[in-house]
């Protein structure tokens, strides 16, 4: 496997998660109705979509779906190109109903980031580094 093209998030409540994604942080989709099935936003490189939570547990297994408890070991990055890019994200998100986590600063990479987390739970890392570099395609290019 070489390319994820779809992170898929199980959400508890899928009217205020996309809220919090399309009109919250202004990620793009198709999407105008407020219960949707299904979700997808369009990134550069990969689809984020949304999910029922109770949904997709049965997808995993039906006869013992997963339970969802505390932080997973898993984040999702969005990675900025500068460091008000970062700030922004951040704010966004808390002006959304995410939780800010660590607030932005240098960090020990040599970087700049803060962490948040969305309205059920999943933790975010948003990060700038004057070592990163985008190819024409908008794609991280980390050398």
């Amino acid at each position: 496997m070489n390319r994820i093209n779809i992170v898929t998030l199980g959400v508890k409540d899928m009217n205020k998660s996309l809220r919090f994604y399309r009109d919250g942080l202004g990620f793009h989709t198709s999407i105008k109705e407020d219960q949707p099935s299904i979700v997808f936003f369009n990134n550069t490189g990969t689809k984020l979509a949304l999910y029922p939570l109770e949904e997709l547990a049965k997808d995993i297994n039906e006869k013992e779906p997963p339970k969802q408890s505390g932080f997973s070991g898993i984040t999702l990055a969005y990675n900025a190109k500068s460091i008000g890019e970062v700030d922004d994200v951040i704010n966004k998100a808390e002006k959304a109903g995410g939780t800010i986590e660590k607030f932005p600063q240098d960090v020990f990479w040599g970087g700049y980031s803060g962490y948040f987390s969305d309205p059920d739970g999943y933790y975010w890392e948003v990060a700038y580094s004057k070592d990163w570099s985008f190819d024409e395609n908008d794609m991280l290019i980390i050398k």
